[in-house]
């Protein structure tokens, strides 16, 4: 039982005593967990009397009137009030003075503000909305599967220009949405879930061509054979990623010594970062992979310790630099390409929702992260058990402290090389499920974040990087998250499995006309059945076996009924045929993509696991190893898909802008 006094703690710091879960019921939190979770933000509430010396802490600090730490406001081009404000400084460090207001001139940037009081606060001012999102189409790719007959054994940054430049001007296609490409550890294994990254401020090395090196290229004869017999076969039955990182990370070490082993370190703004980052590598080389295990004056990133090992593994740190430095080459030259090609949007990055707790930004940024805690969902119906993504969440409070530095450089990496951003579980800007040390995912309750603040930060960004944003709000949403995402001129997601009309009692599935306009919209996601399994009913079968479902009958039954819901709409949509004769796959396939070309989604997307009749799904959530996650290339290498008829009709459907309702598809 939640007492009041915990309560009124608990709300002051974010902290949830109750929830409603996807069916709206009131559900209460253990008190239990809310003390374990306050005491992760440093507030002891073990106790009544606890509670009661926090709550005057509380009060005292309300009595001496402080603002809080960081605070944002939209530009209106309108004088806007600020309680105690007496100067402005900006970005420049240039000194403005001011009284009680900001200025109608205000321009979108960072500013310290100085109030009466002395003290001295962060201000986001952001702009009202995020740069627009083109009406246009594009593809949705896992670049570890795009293979071409060169690829070391995985999809790289060159196979992605290629199929940038082929299918932008072949297809007229605008646009082209990345698993995320964050960094992994560098020791093995090698994590494969590009959602449990070791860093989200840093590039996947793995992705990196090792034959477009300028370095590679200078390499004497010699030099370029030994590196060419690395070479991991492009044609491999699953990706393998401790072979392929072998063999790439041996090829990179050549080609550094061979020009001389350069630093990869400089004095630009982000080389505390960089530093950091390959300070982890060359400690996880020595020390392993989980930095908790480390001796424990290396636990402190900013310490004396790491200091001196920074100097003692000065090689090692300058080589992981270096090769952050070739992944940003790489990097820029498929944005280039993407432009040059006339794409209408250009390269969407995904954003992942965290970071491994045993990883580098989880090391560097243990000040602004609760490491002893994961990040993960309720019980619900989809997952009964809950969620654990074994990611530790940011501390809300550490954030406004800090003035939101952490999220701000995050996201100026990630958006370095993009012309968007995918933001995966955007509620996670409102509240994060956090799980306390020790406990499954039903022993936890939702931390709530400064939304106001989180959203201003990721507006000015994506303003200063003219980059569009996808919220992806599948699930439960609140009804605030979909109206802010509308405000701020950013798509959410519809995908045709979930698009259905939530206000009917029977929930029907949605005709083209009737799915959202400002939505980035595709078939399916990296964690739901292609559309071949889906007709196939080969998601049952795949949890099935792996003992994933509690009632194997009832999942075959609902299966059945959905598929018969879609070939009814389908049909009676005019995508295909109104007869009883049996439809073939390759029919349905083409005529989901049909309705998805005709409706009014703003960007529409396209997998290619769905074209090619995969029925394997990328990623079967609730498994680790028991299932080939992120491990499953595409069936065809690159150059086989520029002449597959399927991509090609498919392409059709959406440059012409088809969207004519029947079954010929004329």
């Amino acid at each position: 039982m939640v007492s009041d006094d915990l309560r009124r703690l608990a709300a002051a710091h974010g902290v949830a005593t109750a929830y409603r879960n996807e069916r709206r019921e009131l559900v209460q939190v253990d008190a239990d967990v809310v003390t374990r979770v306050l005491r992760l933000l440093d507030v002891e509430a073990g106790s009544e009397t606890d509670c009661r010396h926090e709550l005057a802490r509380l009060d005292e600090r309300d009595r001496a009137g402080l603002s809080p730490p960081t605070v944002a406001v939209r530009v209106t081009g309108r004088p806007q009030p600020l309680s105690g404000a007496v100067a402005l400084i900006d970005e420049d460090g240039v000194r403005s003075v001011v009284r009680n207001e900001l200025p109608a001139d205000l321009a979108p940037g960072w500013y310290d503000v100085a109030l009466r009081t002395g003290q001295q606060v962060t201000l986001v001012a952001a702009p009202a909305q995020v740069p627009q999102a083109p009406a246009t189409w594009g593809w949705m790719l896992q670049l570890y599967a795009l293979r071409s007959a060169r690829s070391w054994g995985i999809g790289d940054l060159s196979d992605l220009r290629d199929w940038v430049t082929w299918t932008a001007a072949e297809h007229g296609a605008g646009a082209v949405l990345l698993n995320p490409l964050h960094a992994p550890g560098p020791t093995h294994p090698v994590q494969p879930s590009p959602y449990t990254p070791s860093s989200r401020r840093f590039a996947n090395p793995l992705a990196l061509c090792i034959g477009d090196l300028d370095g590679y290229r200078r390499a004497d004869p010699a030099t370029r054979a030994e590196i060419d017999a690395l070479r991991v076969a492009a044609d491999t039955a699953r990706i393998d990623y401790d072979l392929v990182w072998s063999a790439k990370r041996a090829a990179l070490e050549l080609i550094w010594r061979a020009a001389g082993r350069p630093s990869g370190l400089d004095e630009g703004p982000d080389s505390g970062a960089l530093r950091d980052w390959a300070t982890y590598c060359a400690l996880a080389e020595r020390h392993g992979a989980r930095w908790t295990t480390w001796p424990a004056p290396l636990h402190d990133a900013a310490g004396s310790a790491v200091a001196a090992a920074r100097t003692e593994l000065a090689p090692r740190v300058a080589f992981h630099a270096w090769v952050q430095q070739r992944c940003a080459e790489q990097l820029r030259t498929v944005q280039q390409a993407a432009h040059d090609a006339g794409m209408a949007v250009g390269v969407l990055h995904d954003l992942a929702v965290g970071v491994d707790g045993e990883g580098a930004d989880a090391w560097a940024l243990a000040d602004v992260l609760a490491v002893e805690a994961s990040v993960g969902a309720p019980p619900d119906t989809f997952s009964p058990r809950g969620q654990d993504w074994s990611l530790p969440p940011w501390r809300p409070d550490r954030l406004a402290d800090t003035g939101y530095k952490a999220v701000r450089d995050m996201l100026r990496a990630v958006l370095a090389h993009a012309d968007g951003v995918r933001i995966d579980h955007v509620a996670g800007l409102w509240r994060l499920w956090w799980i306390p040390p020790g406990e499954g995912p039903d022993r936890g309750t939702y931390v709530y974040y400064d939304a106001d603040v989180m959203l201003a930060v990721l507006a000015l960004e994506a303003h200063r990087a003219h980059a569009v944003v996808i919220g992806e709000d599948l699930g439960t949403v609140e009804p605030e998250v979909t109206r802010a995402l509308a405000d701020n001129e950013m798509l959410g997601c519809a995908v045709s499995w979930f698009t259905r009309d939530e206000a009917a009692p029977s929930q029907p599935l949605l005709p083209p006309p009737a799915w959202p306009s400002r939505a980035a919209a595709s078939i399916s996601t990296h964690d739901l059945p292609t559309a071949a399994g889906f007709f196939r009913g080969e998601h049952v079968r795949a949890r099935a076996k792996l003992g994933l479902l509690d009632d194997v009958a009832a999942a075959q039954g609902a299966a059945e009924q959905e598929r018969a819901e879609w070939l009814a709409l389908l049909r009676s949509e005019g995508f295909l045929e109104q007869d009883d004769r049996a439809v073939e796959e390759p029919q349905i396939i083409d005529a989901l993509h049909r309705f998805l070309a005709a409706t009014p989604s703003r960007l529409k997307l396209v997998s290619p696991y769905d074209v090619l009749a995969e029925p394997r799904q990328p990623n079967l959530p609730g498994t680790v190893d028991e299932y080939p996650n992120w491990r499953l290339p595409l069936r065809e290498p690159l150059e086989q898909l520029r002449t597959d008829p399927r991509i090609a009709r498919t392409a059709a459907m959406f440059s012409a802008g088809e969207g004519r309702n029947d079954a010929s598809g004329k």
